[in-house]
């Protein structure tokens, strides 16, 4: 599916985009879903059924909910059919193994459809939405089913509610702002995903393959601080790559990623990072269980079942679970005591504490067993082959570039600057001038990149 999104791009996108500005407005959503099924069908031919199966057990019970507006119980049965139906597939196809195993039975897990948690949570917003009258009904199947297939961010997120597109989904326009803010945000996201993801990924690749006994705590380190950076440009940068086409076709799709790891405090790092899923649970689920409306002793209660559900939405493992579970019982205690503290303390402080407890979490995140993360987690903290060795300084040699570009690119330096030089009356003209010149530069170097890569992981489209 990675080679075929990069095919899509890079050779079929051209072809989309002209077929849909060339075509007619009232016609352009049929352009969108031949598009998306298209796109997803490339790498999931089969499992493209299964989507539009869902799309039109979701379509029909939004119909049916609008129907019977005064019938409390068709309208009520209606939502359950849909959220049965949308579960029970995404528990068989991404759980059952894992739940197979728990009771002791030996089950090989189903391959997983590509992007299945994210296309069903946005698909299951529009019957939740349309229950609690929040939205209209969308009478069009093919408009429908146009907002599930988007091809920008079907596989990968954001999550995008229909409430968030309902407007531009029937009626939307372009203009050049629009498309040159798109082509923008595109190739920022392409730059993070093929020049800092895909680099600073090998050398996590490179150390999680070893033996965790035999890890010095510095290239422990070294090797979890690189899929910290790789998972935020990996999934930032398709991120954003698909919030830039989304404007190329004349929709606003919501912000995902908000520099996170500048964040004071783990509550605040969840406000910044994988924006659409955390609204989609607080909303969903957080707020429908009550909220911080009943004591704290339910609200604590709530937040411990929204992180559980947090951490098995990513996958079907104890790890998940468990990195869930940390992130709550973090968040936890930032809302009974050490919010106030943070709120007091040095920012620099506050930041490096967020930093380093994010760092520890996404070692239970992307290492196999609960077993393997605590062997690691020792290597960190001096458990394994001392200190330092000679991997480590060949390692600090060839990446200390790479790790300080991912460093600053985290921060919100480079977008202060930009604005800065942007708002000058002495450089404003001349860098506005040369925008187009850097973009079209960092396209081909990108491009040269991809060509070259044999390494080009998609995190995300596994989830």
């Amino acid at each position: 599916m990675v080679f075929s999104s990069l095919i899509f791009i890079y050779f079929f996108l051209p072809i989309v985009l002209v077929s849909y500005y060339l075509t007619p407005r009232k016609y352009k959503n049929i352009v969108l879903l031949l598009s998306g099924l298209f796109f997803y069908a490339w790498g999931e031919p089969v499992y493209v059924l299964m989507m539009l199966f869902t799309t039109a057990v979701d379509y029909t019970a939004g119909r049916v909910i609008d129907r019977y507006d005064s019938i409390q119980k068709i309208r009520r049965l209606a939502l359950i059919g849909s959220i049965v139906i949308n579960l029970g597939i995404l528990f068989v196809f991404k759980y059952s193994g894992f739940a197979a195993g728990i009771i002791g039975l030996d089950m090989s897990p189903l391959p997983l459809p590509v992007g299945i948690s994210f296309y069903t949570f946005q698909s299951m917003s529009y019957t939740i939405d349309m229950y609690m009258r929040k939205i209209k009904v969308q009478k069009s199947f093919v408009s429908y089913a146009a907002y599930v297939t988007l091809f920008p961010q079907i596989v990968a997120g954001p999550i995008v509610r229909y409430e968030d597109v309902q407007n531009e989904i029937d009626s939307r326009s372009i203009n050049s702002v629009m498309l040159g803010e798109g082509v923008g945000i595109f190739i920022k996201g392409l730059v993070k995903k093929v020049i800092l993801a895909n680099n600073i990924g090998m050398l996590w690749t490179e150390i999680k393959a070893l033996n965790y006994g035999e890890l010095s705590a510095a290239t422990a380190w070294l090797g979890i601080l690189a899929f910290t950076f790789q998972i935020y440009y990996d999934f930032s940068g398709y991120s954003d790559m698909a919030v830039g086409l989304g404007k190329m076709l004349g929709f606003n799709f919501p912000e995902n990623f908000r520099h996170p790891y500048i964040s004071r405090s783990i509550s605040e790092f969840w406000r910044r990072w994988h924006i659409t899923l955390g609204s989609w649970f607080k909303s969903y689920v957080y707020i429908p269980l009550g909220g911080n409306r009943h004591g704290m002793a339910k609200t604590l209660r709530n937040l411990v079942v929204v992180w559980a559900l947090t951490g098995l939405w990513h996958g079907a493992s104890w790890n998940f679970i468990v990195w869930g579970l940390y992130f709550g019982v973090l968040i936890i205690a930032e809302r009974l005591f050490l919010g106030k503290v943070l709120a007091k303390v040095n920012p620099i402080i506050s930041t490096v504490y967020t930093f380093l407890l994010v760092v520890i979490g996404w070692v239970f995140f992307d290492t196999d067993t609960i077993g393997d993360a605590f062997r690691y987690l020792g290597a960190m903290f001096g458990g394994g082959n001392g200190l330092f060795d000679s991997m480590a300084w060949f390692d600090i040699k060839n990446y200390a570039v790479l790790f300080l570009m991912c460093a600053i690119g985290s921060t919100e330096l480079i977008h202060n600057l930009t604005v800065s030089v942007y708002r000058s009356r002495r450089h404003g003209r001349l860098f506005v001038g040369l925008v187009p010149v850097m973009q079209a530069g960092l396209m081909i170097v990108c491009t040269a990149f991809l060509v070259d890569a044999s390494y080009n992981p998609f995190l995300y489209f596994r989830f």
